[in-house]
């Protein structure tokens, strides 16, 4: 009966270990694009303080291609708009990662607790 608890403790322990690193790499991922987020925004402003005529340059590769204001705005505006779903998207993933961490905790705290009767009564 001990040796039971003890191998499902394991596996459980194993699950917590592989949930908690896709934890931390939904939670990089989600620093990630909040910061490509923060860079957007500061050049949609900069492009709103441009004049209607100004020149306006994308970097594609090694190479600097004129392009319109309005649709360089209209780019960052889009993007910016993508890069908001995924963050949404990946907070609904970190979320169900952490409800999925606390369920498997509890289900340790039980199995120890169950462990701990079996030894007192042995």
């Amino acid at each position: 009966m001990a040796e039971e608890i003890q191998k499902k403790m394991q596996k459980e322990l194993e699950v917590l270990g592989s949930i908690q690193k896709e934890f931390r790499k939904a939670v990089a991922q989600k620093q990630q694009l909040d910061s490509q987020l923060n860079e957007n925004k500061a050049v949609k402003e900069e492009l709103l303080l441009l004049k209607k005529d100004a020149e306006v340059y994308k970097l594609i590769g090694p190479v600097l291609v004129k392009q319109d204001l309005e649709e360089a705005t209209q780019n960052v505006t889009k993007r910016m708009e993508y890069i908001s779903k995924e963050i949404k998207r990946a907070d609904d993933h970190i979320s169900a990662l952490e409800n999925k961490q606390e369920a498997l905790q509890e289900n340790l705290t039980k199995l120890k607790n169950n462990l701990n009767k079996i030894k007192a009564k042995a």
